[in-house]
């Protein structure tokens, strides 16, 4: 089952879901604001992007800025400011069973159908 971790407001995570929605009817959206991830699930979407967490923060964000920046933080601590912030992970996240991509650009998310 594919899942979109999704941003409605962000114009990269709703082209991302254009090119889903063209593809299969049979995907879950994932609005990852409303209701934060969990740290189990985050894990395992970095797993399946084989990305440290890192990797996936959007180190543009205020919150990131004012909180964060410079500081040394384990890979747990990365990933538990990720939970506490959803804000700051970067989107959209598309997974399968066995992969993910980040959809940036969206065209991205066609290597899943390939």
């Amino acid at each position: 089952m594919i899942k979109i971790y999704h941003n409605p407001r962000c114009s990269k995570s709703r082209q991302t879901l254009a090119l889903i929605e063209e593809k299969t009817s049979e995907f879950e959206i994932i609005e990852y604001l409303k209701k934060p991830l969990p740290f189990d699930v985050l894990e395992l979407i970095l797993a399946k992007l084989n990305l440290n967490p890192i990797d996936i923060v959007r180190k543009n964000e205020q919150i990131w800025k004012e909180n964060y920046k410079g500081k040394e933080m384990t890979c747990n601590e990365i990933i538990s400011a990720l939970v506490d912030n959803p804000k700051l992970m970067e989107r959209p996240i598309v997974t399968t069973n066995n992969k993910a991509i980040i959809g940036r650009p969206p065209e991205n998310v066609l290597s899943l159908f390939a």
